[in-house]
């Protein structure tokens, strides 16, 4: 058995955008005197449709709900613009290419979202194989995104890590066949994973750590 690919998460993954998101609901709900409960944004993180954010703010109008929805986009790309990736990551990525080993992305949002991140960070070319949102008819947890992705880079799913933030895409990862290794943040840290899964706060221990978590896992099967 011998590991060929990592296969990440967007999202959360590669970099948190899923912090600054939830801080920006929190301040638009308490500007309206509303409560977001981190329970209802968890469900929804790393899938679509699990929970209407914006379900709340319907009863103001569909203009109003416009401003809304336009102004939220508006500061929190500002504030995505100055993200970096997560700890660790560049690291894993540089050695990952220079073992040898395949790199791709299975993400639950559109290609042209991920695509827009990957150009700003100079990783255009860094990834094998992208699989997202619309190339699939359903989303994480289903594993259909994950399955994409094997199959773009030719491989059995022994032969590749998936990594992962939230419990949407474990699920999904896992049900591709994948060892997944869990890289929670601060808004998925508190979710149910399993006890058993391999679990990381950051990938500051570059490959090695990984490789030794797969080797790890195997060797016990």
């Amino acid at each position: 058995m011998a590991l060929e690919a990592l296969i990440f998460d967007f999202d959360g993954t590669l970099l948190d955008t899923e912090t600054p998101e939830y801080a920006h609901f929190l301040e638009l709900y308490r500007e309206y005197g509303l409560t977001l409960r981190l329970e209802d944004w968890q469900s929804a993180v790393g899938t679509w449709d699990a929970f209407d954010v914006w379900e709340p703010f319907r009863h103001l109008g569909a203009s109003e709900l416009e401003r809304l929805q336009a102004r939220h986009q508006s500061t929190l790309m500002a504030h995505l613009a100055d993200l970096d990736l997560r700890p660790g990551v560049r690291t894993v990525l540089e050695q990952a290419k220079a073992k040898g080993l395949k790199l791709a992305i299975a993400s639950s949002s559109s290609q042209e979202w991920v695509g827009g991140f990957l150009e700003r960070h100079g990783l255009m070319d860094t990834f094998d194989a992208l699989a997202t949102r619309w190339e699939v008819e359903k989303v994480k947890p289903n594993p259909a995104l994950y399955l994409l992705a094997l199959e773009k880079l030719g491989l059995k799913p022994e032969n590749a890590l998936a990594l992962e933030d939230s419990l949407n895409g474990f699920k999904a990862a896992v049900g591709a066949g994948l060892l997944c290794v869990v890289t929670p943040h601060a808004v998925t840290a508190s979710l149910p994973f399993p006890a058993s899964a391999p679990r990381l706060e950051t990938l500051e221990g570059g490959l090695t750590v990984l490789e030794g978590i797969y080797t790890d896992f195997y060797s016990r099967e």
